[in-house]
């Protein structure tokens, strides 16, 4: 049950915020990627384990530098009409601060992070892969915790460009002054 469900292909509406607002709490994630809907079990506990790890080296150089906010899965991103996403993490730079509402961030944050699930790595690095570079997300990470790599993504002229596969500290691109310590998430 890890791959995506699939709606109807044939269908005239698309989905948006409207009809997410209506999906049950049922410890699925409930995301709608151009008008369609995707559901997922909930992550791993070694998946929780790297989230929260990074979550604190971000959050010990974002907010409490009170330069933005990071924000982990289940928070609602509305990206567009059609793509609504709940990443494993997500940061928004005090400069588009506007974008955080009181239910969920509505507009493009400046970096998301999404930890494959070993059984359907094709949604994290294809669908929503497009979807972000598509939407304007300016930098896109993707963790395979299984094989302890990041892979960084930067935006150029509408498509992402690789920086690299990381195994050990490297440097945000598009956030100022911010090292990860690799070694240090996969515990």
């Amino acid at each position: 049950m890890n791959s995506p469900i699939k709606p109807q292909l044939n269908r005239l509406h698309k989905y948006t915020y409207r009809e997410y607002q209506h999906y049950p709490n049922d410890g699925f994630r409930h995301e709608i990627i151009d008008g369609d809907h995707f559901m997922s079990p909930a992550p791993s506990t070694k998946h929780q384990r790297v989230s929260s790890n990074l979550h604190f080296q971000l959050y010990s150089q974002i907010n409490l530098t009170k330069r933005g906010a990071v924000f982990s899965a289940p928070t609602d991103v509305e990206l567009a009409d059609h793509d609504i996403v709940q990443p494993d993490l997500v940061v928004v730079m005090d400069d588009q601060k506007e974008i955080i509402t009181s239910k969920r961030i509505l507009g493009v944050p400046r970096l998301v992070i999404e930890i494959l699930s070993p059984s359907n790595p094709d949604h994290d690095r294809v669908l929503k892969f497009e979807m972000f570079a598509r939407t304007g997300v300016s930098e896109y990470w993707i963790i395979d915790a299984e094989s302890e790599i990041l892979e960084q993504w930067v935006l150029d002229d509408g498509n992402y460009r690789s920086l690299g596969q990381h195994h050990d500290s490297f440097q945000a691109h598009c956030l100022k002054d911010v090292t990860i310590q690799l070694e240090a998430i996969w515990d």
